[in-house]
């Protein structure tokens, strides 16, 4: 029998397995805070379902790296409990967008079903196993990377029962405990009957070796996230609540009070709503995500990383066409969506629909700017007509440039506020000058900010990076100021390259001018700025200049 107090050796090929291969390109190690400061630089409200996906899903995969680096597998069978996923909302609030970027930060794998096209037996030949599959053609057909994906099965609430004993509450009841086992755990075969693919590989590998080969995939470390709209599931928990002595649902007066009901859900409400106690019991991490609001709305469309601007600006630039939004446009947008009750997607639809016949006119036009003002969305087709009438009209290019000065301010006051993280993620500290680089380079390529936060830290670290090299093999000591380092910088992002190939340009003629310095000064140690870099002949020759009149002046001084 093993002490409790035992502690195996750790594995040095199994903590290896962590920080090699594919495998190498997981966050096994990422902190909930991280996840959640990630997650609300593209997803607006919802505070607290970020808070515990991010929580859940980094100890999950923190506690997968926790065993591996011991050299042992995680826990598995009677007991073992998995940070399985249920997340609660309406339509268009999310729950998709938010389990994506999980995926993406995290560098896993990703699939996503619909629960509502499966069955226990399976159809059109297809079962819940073929989820596990696809996992496996998302990863390259890397089993092992696979085996920490992420399955995230939409519309669950379909397949709830409703206690029939006939019809499709049978075929409900069957999904759900097909589910069972891979939620949990369960080797899943990858060869099946109904792929052509699989029995294509098998039949080559079989030529090749003439052995047959069994090719599972083990789902003890997939991550199952399951989400749905779960209408009338408040009314269930308002009836349980109601029966208490004292209870919140003996006095909800108010709709604020009614939309706060699903946050007390509880595995009994699940169990009521139509499923089987041992689904509800795979899934023990429940997270309520809200109704979103026009202001709620409006805020999705002034943030930086939003997909649905950003993807319209694309649109238009693809024909050389520039385009803005007035801020009066974006709320009158905004409080449409907000009419069609279907969250953010609503804002793509009415989007669409005000600037279609724009996007279909304009490019058969010499027209470069576009500038949407509320006269567009609420008259297009005239908005439109006054354009193709008067595309130089003076007003309309005034407003353009207003509308350019406004989204570069918000720009600027979205990087200001996160000074701190960006200080943190990529040792950048921040200038005027770097804010301004950061916002041209947003802007130049239709990037999320935080690619273009990225790309300025990775050229500030190459500054520094070239400084110690340098410093290194010439035997001295070189070091940019700020104002130097932000005209490599400016220099970079205007000829589209990096900053070592700037400093690159210039080590040969450093090389040799700050040895000559040396060998004429004795000085061992230099601070370059701005007009070192802008004119280093002159640079060089101030500070000999400067050299020979401060030794003038002590020699002065002790003669006399």
């Amino acid at each position: 029998m093993i002490s409790p107090y035992y502690i195996p050796k750790a594995d040095k090929a199994a903590q290896d397995r962590t920080k090699s291969g594919k495998l190498s390109r997981i966050n096994f190690s990422l902190k909930p805070e991280e996840l959640e400061a990630y997650l609300n630089e593209y997803v607006i409200k919802q505070e607290e379902a970020k808070s515990i996906l991010a929580t859940k899903v980094c100890t999950h995969f923190n506690r997968i790296r926790h065993f591996l680096e011991r050299g042992r597998e995680p826990e598995s069978g009677v007991g073992a409990i998995k940070n399985n996923i249920i997340l609660i909302g309406p339509t268009g609030v999310g729950k998709t967008y938010l389990v994506k970027l999980i995926a993406k930060k995290l560098g896993v794998p990703f699939v996503k079903g619909d629960a509502t096209k499966f069955s226990e037996t399976g159809y059109v030949g297809g079962d819940v196993e073929d989820l596990v599959r696809d996992l496996v053609h998302a990863a390259d057909d890397d089993v092992e990377l696979a085996q920490y994906g992420i399955i995230y099965l939409d519309e669950i609430d379909k397949i709830a029962s409703s206690g029939s004993v006939w019809g499709p509450d049978v075929s409900r009841t069957g999904v759900q405990r097909a589910l069972l086992k891979p939620m949990e755990e369960t080797e899943v075969d990858l060869k099946v009957a109904h792929d052509p693919v699989s029995q294509i590989q098998a039949i080559e590998h079989y030529r090749r070796t003439g052995k047959k080969e069994k090719r599972t995939i083990n789902t003890r470390h997939i991550l199952f996230i399951v989400s749905g709209a779960f209408n009338g599931l408040d009314k269930i928990v308002k009836e349980r609540l109601s029966k208490q002595e004292i209870g919140f649902g003996a006095t909800i007066t108010t709709k604020q009070a009614e939309k706060e009901l699903l946050k007390q859900v509880t595995a009994e409400d699940l169990i009521k709503y139509g499923f089987e106690s041992e689904f509800v019991g795979r899934l023990p991490v429940i997270a309520i995500l809200d109704e979103l609001t026009a202001d709620d709305l409006y805020e999705i469309l002034i943030n930086p990383n939003n997909p649905i601007i950003n993807s319209k600006k694309r649109d238009f630039r693809a024909y050389g066409i520039d385009i803005k939004f007035e801020d009066e446009a974006l709320r009158l947008l905004a409080d449409r969506a907000a009419q069609l009750k279907t969250g953010a997607r609503g804002l793509v639809s009415v989007i669409e629909r005000v600037l279609i016949q724009f996007e279909k006119r304009l490019p058969s036009t010499d027209i470069k700017e576009f500038v949407v003002t509320p006269e567009v969305v609420e008259h297009p087709e005239e908005e439109l007509e006054r354009l193709l009438n008067r595309p130089d009209d003076p007003e309309l290019h005034e407003r353009f440039l207003k509308a350019s000065l406004r989204e570069r301010e918000l720009l600027r006051e979205s990087i200001w506020r996160r000074e701190q993280e960006l200080m943190t993620l990529y040792h950048l500290p921040l200038t005027e000058t770097r804010v301004n680089l950061i916002v041209d380079q947003y802007l130049r390529w239709d990037c999320d900010l935080k690619s273009a936060f990225e790309d300025i830290g990775q050229m500030y670290q190459q500054v520094r990076q070239f400084e110690e090299k340098f410093s290194r093999e010439h035997e001295l000591e070189m070091r940019f100021d700020e104002d130097a380092v932000d005209e490599i910088l400016g220099q970079a992002v205007a000829r589209e390259t990096s900053a070592i190939s700037i400093c690159q340009d210039q080590a040969k003629e450093l090389e040799y001018a700050l040895k000559l310095v040396r060998d004429r000064t004795s000085k061992e140690s230099f601070l370059l700025n701005r007009e070192a870099i802008l004119n280093l002949e002159a640079y060089l020759n101030q500070i000999i200049r400067d050299y020979y009149q401060t030794t003038l002046f002590r020699d002065s001084e002790q003669r006399s």
